[in-house]
């Protein structure tokens, strides 16, 4: 679609600690942390992320395990979010992520559309996790490997884009 957007993509990843945000064991996660937000907001397509005053999300706790961090943020297109994620310098500590991080064994990525202007909440971002745990990939809450298309596009599935494999 041309011109400005009627909708963004919003995203939310999480992830369980290995062990406390200021161990040694983390230390290589939150020394990144700064720059690679910061690459984040200077990203094209960035339109908001999630952040106390301090900067990050690390202190956000929406789930009653507290070695569950959430990350949480809204782009102005799937194609804006994968070059972020996938092919600038992230991806170095997107492939990192074991060190800090033990595995999930259930879906930890969710994507969905929000009208343009719309910051969603934590709370809104646990229901499309959940909501993808619970029915797979749908117009609901989708991944990168089974995208689907903005609701003024259509809102169907759509081919992925085969460099969106996750690195990890």
């Amino acid at each position: 679609m041309d011109g400005e957007r009627q909708y963004h993509l919003a995203q939310v990843n999480v992830g369980r600690l290995r062990a406390p945000i200021d161990d040694p064991l983390i230390a290589g996660f939150a020394g990144a942390l700064e720059e690679i937000n910061a690459l984040a907001d200077a990203s094209p397509g960035f339109v908001w992320r999630l952040q106390t005053d301090d900067g990050d999300a690390t202190a956000v706790r929406a789930f009653d395990d507290d070695t569950i961090l959430i990350n949480l943020s809204v782009w102005t297109s799937l194609e804006a979010l994968a070059d972020y994620v996938y092919r600038s310098p992230h991806t170095a500590y997107l492939r990192r992520r074991a060190e800090w991080f033990e595995r999930m064994r259930e879906v930890f990525v969710a994507l969905w559309w929000v009208p343009a202007g719309h910051v969603p909440s934590t709370a809104e971002a646990v229901d499309r996790l959940d909501h993808l745990r619970r029915h797979g990939p749908t117009a609901t809450a989708f991944t990168f490997r089974s995208p689907f298309a903005a609701p003024n596009d259509g809102g169907a599935p759509v081919g992925a884009d085969t460099r969106d494999a996750c690195p990890a």
